[in-house]
C-alpha cells in the first residue's frame, strides 16, 4: 500500500513538473508569429512517416545513420512498455508478490510477445550502441562534435543525456531478467518473450526467489524513475529531440528549401506604390518590426526549431562558408536563438513582446559576419535530420538589418541601387538587354544569321508562344553568360521550338533582391514582372538560370504569378527525348565530363537526373564529383555572394569546389547556371588549369556536338 501510494505521488510529480515545463513553451508560442499554412496535412503526415519515423535523412551516413536509427526505434518500442509500466504502477499489481499479476496488457497475446521481445533486444542494442555513442564523443576525435558554439555545459549535457539512457536500458535488462527468472524459480508462466533476458536469467538460477523477485522491484522502481527524471531533464537538454524531432518534422516545410516566404506587410506597401487606387487589407495595431532583431520577431517554428535541435553538428559540416574558414555555423544560428529565448522567456512570459533588457538577438548572440557569408546553398537545412530550417533565421536577420537598419554591405547596396535604376545588378542600361540577340549564328561556314522573336512581335500577329525565354540578368549582360543564352536560343531554334522573348521589357526577377534582404525591391521586382507575364498569358516559362527559375516557380506564385517553370536541362533533355536533338559528332566521345549541381536546381527543386540525361547524350565517361547531387558543394555565388566581398576565411568556396572538380580529372567542368559558370571559371584560373580544363553549360556541349 504504501509503495502504491508513493508511485502516485512520484506519477503525479513527474507528470505536473513536466506540465509546467511544457506550459512554458506553448505560452511562448502564442506570443511568436505563424510561419505558414499548416493545412496540407496528408503530405505532413507522409514526410513524418519518412523522415522521422523513417529516419531516412539519418541514413545518408549509413553506418553512424543505422546506430541512431536503431535507438530511436528502440525507443519507440520500449515506450510501449514503459506505458505498460505506469499501468502497472498506478494499479498496483506490480507491488504483488505474484508475477502473473504486473502483465496487464498480456492478453494482446502474439502482439504483446512481439513488443515485449523487440523491447528486450532493443534494451540490449541500445546499450552496446550507447556506449560506443559515449566512446566516440568522449575519446573520439569528431570534428562536427567540436564548435566554438558548444560549451563545457553542452559537452556535460551530452555525457549525462547519454548516461541516463545507459542506465535506462540497464535497469530494463535488469527487470526484466528478474521476472524471467523469478517466474521460472517459482514454475510461473512467463507472459512475454525476453530473447536476451531469458539467457540472462539463466545465470540467477543459484539465487533464492525472493532475492531474483527483489531484483525485479528494484529495477523496477530504479527504471521508472529514471524515465520520470530523464523525461523532465529533457526540455532543458540538448536531448529534447526525443520529444520534440516527430513534431519538428510534422512541421516543417513541404515547400522546395530555396523557397523564401513572403512579407505580406511589404506586398500591401509595394502594391500601393505601384497603384494608390489599389485596396489593400488594412492591418490591425502597431506594424510589426521587419525581420527579425530578436526572438520575439521570429515564427514559432523558430523555437521549436531550436528546441529539437540536436547539437550533431551535421548542418555545419556541410556549410560551404563553415569549410572555407568563416565565422558561419548553422548549429550557431540555431543554439543561439535557443539560448536567447531561454535569456528572455521568464521577461516575455510576464510582460510580453513589450519586454526588453537591452539586448537583442541580433548583434549580440548572432553577428552581422555570420549572417552575409551564408550563401543560402541550404546544404544544412538538406542534412539536418529533423528539418530544421537555418536559413529562414538568417534571411530574416538579413531582413532587418537591410530593412530597419540600412546597413547592407555597400556592394549589395550598389547591387539593389542598379536594379532599382537599371533592372540589373550592374551599371548598364535597361536599352542594351536585348543585344546579345543581334550577333547570335549557327557555327556553320554560311554563318547563319539566328533571329530571336520578340514576345510583342508574336502577339501583334496573334500568334501565342509556347515557351518565353526568360533569358535573366546574368544571361542578358554577363559576358560569359550571353554565350550560355546565344547556345541555347541556337537549340530552341534548331528543334524548331515555339518560343519568343521579351527583350527590353523583361527586367531583374529581383530573386538577388530577396536574398539580401530588401524583400520591397523583390516584389516591385516581382509585380511588375508579373504585370508584364500576364498581359502576355504567358503559361510556361524556360530559363537558363536556376535562381530564376526557382523564384517564378515557387515565390512568383504567392503574388499572383502562376506558371510552369522549366530548367533549360529539362527542355533540352525533352528535346533529346523526343529525337530533335540527335548527337551526331560525338566529340565529347573521348572525353571526361563531370557535372556541378547548382544549388537552386538540385536541393532547391530536386532536379538531378535532367543535366545528366543531356550530358549522357553526347559522352559516355561522366565522372562524378565526391559530392554530387544532394550533397553537392556550393559553388560559391549563391545568397548575393557573386556581388559583394566574401568574408575572412582560409580560401574561397568556388576554390573549395574547383578541387572537387579537378579530383576527378575530368577534361571538362559541365554545369547549368550562369553563376556557377563564373565561379567554376575563376577557380579554374585561379589554379592555372585553363588551358587544360574547361567549363562548359550543357547547352553550350550540346551545340558543340552537334556542330550548330
Amino acid at each position: 500500500m504504501i509503495s502504491h501510494i508513493i508511485f502516485i505521488l512520484l506519477t503525479i510529480a513527474a507528470i505536473g513538473m513536466l506540465s509546467w515545463s511544457f506550459s512554458k513553451i506553448f505560452k511562448i508560442i502564442k506570443l511568436l508569429k505563424t510561419p505558414y499554412s499548416i493545412s496540407n496535412v496528408g503530405e505532413r503526415i507522409s514526410m513524418t512517416l519518412k523522415v522521422a519515423i523513417g529516419q531516412t535523412k539519418i541514413f545518408r551516413f549509413p553506418v553512424v545513420g543505422l546506430m541512431h536509427a536503431l535507438v530511436f526505434w528502440g525507443f519507440l518500442v520500449i515506450t510501449v512498455g514503459s506505458g505498460e509500466m505506469v499501468l502497472d504502477g498506478i494499479m498496483g499489481t506490480v507491488f504483488d508478490s505474484n508475477p502473473l499479476n504486473d502483465r496487464i496488457i498480456s492478453f494482446l497475446g502474439p502482439v504483446y510477445d512481439f513488443i515485449i521481445a523487440s523491447g528486450d533486444i532493443f534494451a540490449l542494442t541500445i546499450l552496446v550502441l550507447i556506449i560506443a555513442f559515449l566512446v566516440r564523443r568522449l575519446f573520439m576525435k569528431i570534428k562536427r562534435f567540436t564548435g566554438e558554439e558548444l560549451r563545457h555545459k553542452d559537452h556535460k549535457d551530452a555525457t549525462l543525456a547519454l548516461t541516463l539512457i545507459l542506465l535506462l536500458m540497464v535497469s530494463l535488462l535488469g527487470m526484466n531478467t528478474g521476472y524471467v527468472a523469478f517466474a521460472n524459480a517459482e514454475g510461473h508462466e512467463i507472459f512475454g518473450v525476453f530473447p536476451v533476458s531469458n539467457i540472462l536469467a539463466g545465470f540467477l538460477s543459484n539465487l533464492e526467489p525472493h532475492t531474483l523477485h527483489n531484483l525485479e522491484i528494484f529495477n523496477w522502481w530504479a527504471h521508472i524513475s529514471l524515465i520520470f527524471i530523464f523525461a523532465n531533464y529533457l526540455p532543458y537538454s540538448k536531448h529534447f529531440h526525443v520529444f520534440m524531432s516527430i513534431p519538428n518534422v510534422y512541421f516543417s516545410r513541404t515547400e522546395p528549401l530555396t523557397k523564401m516566404n513572403e512579407m505580406a506587410a511589404v506586398t500591401n506597401e509595394v502594391k500601393l506604390m505601384l497603384d494608390p487606387k489599389a485596396v489593400v487589407p488594412e492591418i490591425e495595431g502597431e506594424p510589426e518590426r521587419f525581420g527579425m532583431k530578436d526572438v520575439e520577431d521570429g515564427t514559432w517554428k523558430n523555437y521549436i526549431d531550436s528546441l529539437a535541435c540536436t547539437q550533431c553538428g551535421r548542418c555545419t559540416s556541410v556549410c560551404p562558408a563553415n569549410q572555407t574558414g568563416k565565422k558561419l555555423s548553422p548549429r550557431k544560428i540555431v543554439l543561439d536563438y535557443r539560448r536567447r529565448m531561454e535569456e528572455k522567456i521568464p521577461g516575455l512570459l510576464k510582460e510580453g513582446k513589450t519586454f526588453s533588457d537591452g539586448k537583442s538577438l541580433y548583434p549580440d548572440y548572432t553577428t552581422y559576419e555570420e549572417l552575409w557569408a551564408c550563401t543560402t546553398c541550404n546544404a544544412c537545412a538538406q542534412e539536418c535530420p529533423i528539418n530544421i530550417d537555418h536559413p529562414s533565421m538568417i534571411l530574416e536577420m538579413r531582413r532587418y538589418i537591410f530593412l530597419e537598419e540600412s546597413a547592407a554591405p555597400s556592394l549589395i547596396n550598389s547591387m539593389s541601387t542598379n536594379i532599382e535604376n537599371n533592372g540589373a545588378p550592374w551599371k548598364y542600361s535597361a536599352a542594351d538587354r536585348f543585344n546579345w540577340a543581334s550577333n547570335v549564328f549557327y557555327n556553320d561556314e554560311a554563318k547563319t544569321k539566328i533571329e530571336v522573336p520578340l514576345m510583342s512581335d508574336k502577339i501583334a500577329e496573334n500568334k501565342n508562344p509556347e515557351y518565353l525565354f526568360w533569358v535573366g540578368s546574368a544571361g542578358s549582360y554577363d559576358e560569359r553568360a550571353i554565350e550560355i543564352t546565344k547556345n541555347f536560343a541556337k537549340i530552341l531554334n534548331f528543334t524548331k521550338t515555339d518560343y519568343a522573348c521579351l527583350g527590353t521589357e523583361e527586367t531583374d526577377s529581383g530573386d538577388n533582391a530577396k536574398r539580401a534582404g530588401n524583400e520591397f525591391l523583390f516584389q516591385m521586382q516581382a509585380l511588375m514582372n508579373i504585370e508584364v507575364l500576364n498581359a502576355y498569358e504567358v503559361k510556361k516559362i524556360v530559363t537558363c538560370d536556376p535562381h530564376d527559375f526557382n523564384t517564378f516557380k515557387n515565390e512568383y506564385l504567392d503574388l499572383g504569378g502562376k506558371y510552369e517553370v522549366i530548367h533549360h536541362s529539362q527542355l533540352i533533355s525533352q528535346l533529346i527525348n523526343e529525337g530533335k536533338l540527335k548527337s551526331e559528332k560525338k566529340i565529347f566521345a573521348q572525353k571526361t565530363i563531370t557535372f556541378h549541381d547548382p544549388c537552386y536546381l538540385g536541393r532547391g527543386n530536386n532536379e538531378y537526373d535532367a543535366p545528366r540525361k543531356v550530358l549522357n547524350s553526347v559522352c559516355t565517361n561522366i565522372s562524378e564529383m565526391k559530392r554530387n547531387k544532394s550533397r553537392s558543394l556550393c559553388c560559391g555565388a549563391g545568397g548575393t555572394q557573386m556581388f559583394k566581398e566574401a568574408e575572412k576565411g582560409t580560401k574561397e568556396v568556388y576554390e573549395l569546389r574547383t578541387e572537387d572538380a579537378l579530383e576527378t580529372n575530368a577534361n571538362i567542368i559541365a554545369t547549368a547556371c550562369p553563376m556557377c559558370m563564373t565561379m567554376l571559371t575563376d577557380g579554374i584560373k585561379m589554379k592555372a588549369k585553363e588551358e587544360e580544363i574547361k567549363v562548359y553549360d550543357i547547352a553550350e556541349i550540346i551545340c558543340k556536338d552537334l556542330g550548330i
